[in-house]
């Protein structure tokens, strides 16, 4: 079953419409949205006349309390939510008319790292990294080959013949961290990545996240833990009631 997910949210390699693209240049945002609402059918207004842009290279908290509207921020960037109202622009991909089926083309350039992990537990740690490449019907020397740098990358080459049942909540985080990496995406999406590890972990998490920020990829983290965005410095945004309340480049909150 955590397979057919996996396949239906990145799609099998067989689609080869080309994507409804907006032009790009080097000072377009990676992420971008124009006057963005979005209200649920029961009535809940989660998002409302939401207006920022996050560049290319930037790593950015999303904080804010529980229903502030950080899961539709972060739903509408991976087009699992469309807004009511405005524009959601992320890759250059303008989300507003994109077709469903060329939503897996756009979730091919981000890589995203979820709370729960995720992980097919039927699977060892180099086919669990490995399984995104298989998706998008990468060659299998380049596999064995750029899954053992992900598994090194994360401190995991001594791991990749273990099932995630045998491994600690932060070791099964940092496979599904080498898993979102594999494809080499331009956006990585953290959705509480640190919310089933430990404190001394969480910390590990955000280190690599940063390296990998440093490194070129853009990080965009949601969490609650406040101690961590104190103390990284990065670009924080809060939500609250649906809209975006503060914009700090400097991590205060």
């Amino acid at each position: 079953m955590e397979a057919q997910m996996f396949e239906n949210a990145f799609g099998t390699g067989e689609e080869k419409e080309s994507p409804i693209i907006v032009p790009k240049n080097d000072i377009k945002p990676i992420i971008e949205f124009r006057g963005v609402s979005k209200t649920y059918a029961a009535g809940t207004h989660a998002l409302n006349d939401v207006n920022i842009q996050i560049h290319p290279g930037e790593f950015v908290f999303v904080v804010g309390a529980s229903g502030a509207g950080k899961s539709t921020f972060m739903k509408l960037i991976m087009r699992e939510e469309k807004a009511n109202a405005g524009e959601v622009i992320v890759n250059g991909y303008n989300l507003t008319d994109l077709p469903r089926k060329q939503v897996p083309m756009l979730r091919r350039t981000m890589g995203i790292v979820f709370q729960d992990f995720r992980l097919i537990p039927t699977m060892d740690v180099f086919d669990n990294v490995a399984f995104a490449m298989h998706v998008v019907g990468e060659k299998p020397n380049v596999i064995r080959r750029e899954v053992a740098k992900a598994l090194s990358q994360v401190g995991l080459g001594h791991k990749a013949r273990s099932k995630p049942a045998e491994l600690s909540g932060g070791e099964q985080q940092r496979v599904g961290l080498a898993r979102a990496l594999i494809n080499k995406p331009t956006l990585l999406i953290a959705d509480e990545p640190t919310g089933n590890v430990d404190p001394n972990m969480s910390y590990e998490i955000v280190e690599m996240l940063s390296r990998i920020n440093k490194a070129g990829t853009t990080v965009l983290m949601v969490t609650h833990e406040h101690n961590l965005v104190r103390d990284f410095h990065h670009r924080v945004i809060m939500l609250e009631g649906g809209k975006i309340v503060a914009d700090n480049a400097e991590g205060t909150i």
